[in-house]
Parts: structure tokens; sequence; C-alpha cells
């Protein structure tokens, strides 16, 4: 018989609910009424201990399951699935009449770690996974592990950054060869190791992946800190030591502060909203995420501007990257003022192999600047080696608003966090 902690509200008419918890195949060992009014005329009994919190009932009764016994309009979809989240992150599964939420399965590992997961795709993730590798490898020895969509079938090691021609012949040979642990070899220039995944769950679960045997292949590096970098909405599935959520203000604000994105957010040590660009919603992002995080996370606002890996100054450029429309001008500015390029296209278009060849058509540039995302390579390095244009590879980097927390003070704290949970006779 499971120990059932049992979610009730006071639409409901107590002795019904009573009735209830007393037919249920589970030993109901405590309720939390959840609110509601109609029907409560004071001093109910449920015949059980009533707790304040979800998160008080599980640390007390320490269930096998949450019940949830309620219903519209105490709990409407979006505040159901906060509760989700909430009993999600404190382990334990949600289950109601016709659903049931199982918490993501992490698993342990020796080394000091640090996860950067994400509120969904194109949110900046992999670039923030560079910015946060190139700063903590400055003191200590890191090693990414990146899982993707496209990633290779056994985890390989990339032990050196990758040149434009050795990705254009793995492009060749069939390969994704703008995968994420590519772009953050490259724009990190850290060993990096490159895992698959495919499929991922509302929480963040991923349905197949070679992810652990990639991280026995980086505790061979003997790292003093493994980045574990996520994949769209997908966590990996590592017991990391801290987490940074990137949310993006390019997303709407229910979708990247609501659904099941509030179980991301509590289990998450920093929150970084990216893409926050004047106009763009941050400010109103970075308030509904506040109170969905545990008390003393910080919540960052910043912006992604690319870094050229190679000299363009004077030269008339192209860039090639995933930003929307909106987010065009300001790259542009960014490459002029701080690189000294001549900027003649911004194309957000490397998802779009379609639009993308159209685009090309009409580009006149001396140097094709190219984030390393989606049809890079096999569509605008493969057109910049027909033509003979000179191709640059472009990293990312993270600027915080004035007047955010610092983050790079931020990055070593949790850097080292994670390193004080790991014994020393184990890592």
């Amino acid at each position: 018989m499971r120990r059932a902690v049992a979610i009730v509200d006071g639409e409901h008419y107590p002795p019904v609910v009573r009735q209830a918890l007393e037919e249920l195949d589970d030993l109901v060992v405590a309720a939390v009424l959840v609110g509601g009014v109609e029907k409560l005329r004071g001093g109910e009994d449920y015949g059980v201990p009533l707790e304040a919190t979800v998160e008080s009932a599980v640390l007390e009764h320490g269930p096998d399951v949450v019940l949830d016994l309620s219903d519209e309009p105490v709990l409407p979809p979006p505040e159901r699935l906060a509760l989700a989240s909430r009993v999600l992150a404190v382990g334990v599964p949600y289950e109601g009449p016709d659903f049931r939420f199982e918490p993501p399965r992490f698993e342990p590992v020796g080394l000091p770690s640090l996860a950067v997961i994400g509120t969904g795709k194109r949110v900046g993730k992999t670039a923030v996974t560079g910015h946060v590798a190139r700063r903590l490898a400055a003191s200590r020895r890191v090693v990414v592990v990146a899982m993707g969509r496209g990633g290779p079938p056994e985890p390989e090691i990339v032990a050196a950054p990758p040149s434009v021609e050795s990705l254009l012949e793995l492009s060749r040979a069939g390969r994704h060869a703008a995968s994420d642990h590519l772009e953050t070899a490259i724009a990190a220039a850290v060993p990096t190791v490159g895992c698959r995944r495919c499929g991922g769950g509302l929480a963040g679960a991923v349905g197949i992946s070679n992810v652990l045997e990639g991280v026995s292949l980086a505790e061979t590096l003997e790292p003093d800190l493994v980045l574990l970098d996520g994949s769209g909405a997908a966590l990996p599935p590592v017991d990391a030591g801290r987490r940074i959520l990137v949310a993006s203000a390019a997303q709407a604000v229910d979708v990247a502060a609501g659904y099941l994105n509030v179980y991301r957010a509590l289990i998450s040590d920093l929150v970084l909203v990216t893409m926050a660009e004047a106009g763009a919603p941050h400010a109103e992002l970075a308030a509904a995420l506040g109170p969905r995080v545990r008390p003393g996370t910080p919540v960052i606002r910043a912006v992604i501007r690319p870094r050229p890996l190679a000299p363009v100054a004077g030269e008339q450029v192209a860039f090639f990257c995933t930003a929307p429309p909106e987010g065009h001008a300001p790259l542009a500015a960014h490459l002029q003022e701080h690189h000294g390029a001549r900027v003649a296209h911004v194309s957000g278009a490397l998802a779009d192999r379609g639009r993308l060849r159209e685009e090309l058509r009409h580009v006149d540039a001396d140097v094709f600047v190219v984030e390393l995302k989606a049809a890079a390579v096999d569509v605008v390095v493969e057109e910049a080696a027909r033509r003979g244009v000179r191709i640059v590879i472009a990293a990312n980097d993270l600027l915080p608003l004035e007047g955010e927390p610092e983050l790079d003070a931020e990055l070593e704290r949790l850097a080292v966090d994670a390193t004080a949970l790991v014994p020393e006779s184990v890592a």
C-alpha cells in the first residue's frame, strides 16, 4: 500500500472528501487544503492531519505519491501545473484521476558538476554554456558534456577546437557538424564530450540518451568540474551539484515562467533571462520567475552578443545566426562598434534551410560570420567554400544589463558550491 498525501479543496463538501480518502487503495497520511471556501463551515475534519504546504507534508510524512483530489476552479490548469512542479521538485510523483507526473531521475556522479538547462529551444542555452565554460576554465580544468538531438551515436571527446575544414568534412560525411558539443568546443576552447538524446518529457526527462556514458568518458580526462549542457528543455539525467536555468525574453512569459518550467526554476540555483533587448518583456519575465525560484536564487537579465573568433575589422560581413528579426539591429551594431566590421547583412535563418538558401542568393560579403547552429555548415560554409568567401565562426558573450548582479561572481560561487558537495576522497 502506497503512502499518500492528498490535495483537497473547499469546493468539495468535506464529508465527501473524507469518504473518498477512506475508499482509496492508498494509505492517506496527510492532506493539504489548497483553497476554496464554498463548502467549508470551519473546523473540518478529513480524518488525517492537515499540513500547510505540500512541501511540509512531504517532509513530515515521507509519502510515495501526492494524490490530487481537487478540481476547478480552485486549481485551474496553470495553478495545477505549478503545484505539480512543486511536488516534482521535492522528488515525489504527482497523480490525479487521469494523469501522473514522475519526477525526472538524476543519476549520481562522483565529480563536481554544474548543469545549464533551458526553458525551451533557442533560448541561448549553448551560448551560456560556452560563456560559463570560458569563465570557469580560467582557474580550473573544465570539461563540458553536451547532449543534443544531433549528437554522435557514441560519446566522443573533442579535445581541441575543430577547424572549419574539419567541420565541412564531417558534414559531407553525413554528420551534424553544428552539434552543440562542436560549437562549445570551438567557442569555449575546452575539452568537450558530445552525446545525443531523443525525446523530452514535460518536466525535462529524456527518452533515450548516452549522457551517462559521456560523463564516464569525461571522468577519464580528470576534470576539476564537469559542465553539463542540456538540450532544449530536456535536462541532463545527472544529479548535478548546481544548475543554471536559461529563460528567454523572446519566449511568451506565461510559457517561460509557467507550466512545468516552474519545476525547472525550482531546481535551479541561478536563473538567466536572456534576449533582454530593449522592447522585450525581460523585466516582466524576471518578475514572473522571481516568486517561482527558491529563496536566495539570483535572477539576472542579460543580452547575448556575437564575438568573431578571427579578426573582421574593416571587412564587409554577413552574419548568420538564429536570432529573430527584431534582434538583428543590435547584433549588427555590436559587430560594427566592437569588432570593426562593416555589416552588409544579418540572417536569422540558420534553422530554415529553404529561406537560408534564398537569402544567400542575394548576399554579397567578403566574410561570412556564422554561429555554429543548425544549417551553419551544410549550407553557409558550403556556399562560402563554393564562392571562396572567408568563414569566421562566432562565439557568444553574455552581457548582463546595467545594475544586475555580478554574473562572474555568481558563476564562481556555483562552481565552488558544486565542488564542495563532492567529498575529496570521491572526487
